[in-house]
């Protein structure tokens, strides 16, 4: 195999989750499966686990229903994005903290007329704290750039925002307990038109059933707390990494948003 196609199975194992590839110092298997077996250890009191970074493990997640309220009274109570950024910080209501590395709140300018709304996390806004800023991010950047944009003129955001393990899609259950959290920043914001990308953004934000390909192109309205807020539906970025023939439709989508804002005056 040459180097490239190494590179991209260390890529593909790196986005699975598999942060470290090699062990320490190698290991003799075949010493340990003929050596005889040990007399097992005198049992002692578990100590306080603690995670491989030395700190404390976080205890067990309250049950949904409890956290989703917890993140709704949290939520309220934050008067600015600062004080939301910390009470999310704070919130140990959802299990995918405890295997995340760092809170990805959001990125860009937070008095943008524009807000993106992405699903999740992958394993480069997970090490950096940044939404949008691997490969999906990269191509994102040239989305916007395409129809006259740059992140000083947007603000993005997640609907969840901590990585899921290997980078798999959020369950419902973890979307409904961290979705007070996204409400409460579209509300501090107060964008003028909002873009859901992707199939999970537009079925969590919008209420819409369908899948992305039936509803992309299409505006909706959100429901916001001062008023209905345009929003428009379209690609994810990774959808489009893997289906390049897909970026004409996303083009197709882009149009539309420069239409709108242009409208904004």
């Amino acid at each position: 195999m040459d180097k490239n196609d190494a590179a991209a199975i260390l890529r593909w194992w790196a986005e699975a989750g598999a942060d470290t590839p090699f062990a320490d110092a190698p290991i003799d298997r075949f010493a340990a499966a003929l050596a005889p077996p040990s007399a097992p250890p005198p049992r002692v009191e578990a100590p306080t686990p603690v995670a491989e970074t030395g700190k404390p493990v976080r205890p067990a997640a309250p049950p949904p229903a409890e956290a989703a309220k917890s993140a709704r009274l949290l939520a309220a109570g934050a008067a600015t994005l600062d004080e939301l950024r910390a009470a999310m910080a704070s919130f140990d209501g959802c299990a995918l903290k405890g295997t995340a590395t760092q809170l990805v709140f959001a990125d860009g300018n937070p008095q943008a007329s524009i807000m993106l709304v992405g699903e999740a996390p992958g394993a480069d806004e997970d090490r950096t704290g940044k939404p949008f800023v691997g490969r999906a991010g990269h191509l994102l950047d040239k989305m916007l750039a395409a129809i006259g944009l740059d992140r000083t003129q947007v603000y993005v955001v997640n609907v969840v925002p901590w990585r899921p393990p290997g980078n798999r899609t959020p369950t419902p259950q973890e979307t409904a307990i961290c979705l007070p959290f996204v409400r409460r920043q579209i509300e501090l914001v107060g964008p003028k038109v909002m873009v859901c990308l992707g199939a999970a953004a537009a079925q969590t934000m919008l209420g819409v059933k369908e899948g992305i390909l039936r509803t992309r192109g299409r505006w909706f309205d959100y429901a916001g707390s001062t008023g209905p807020i345009p929003t428009l539906a379209t690609l994810h970025p990774a959808y489009l990494l893997r289906q390049p023939l897909q970026k004409r439709l996303a083009w197709a989508d882009l149009l539309k948003l420069r239409e709108r804002i242009e409208g904004l005056g």
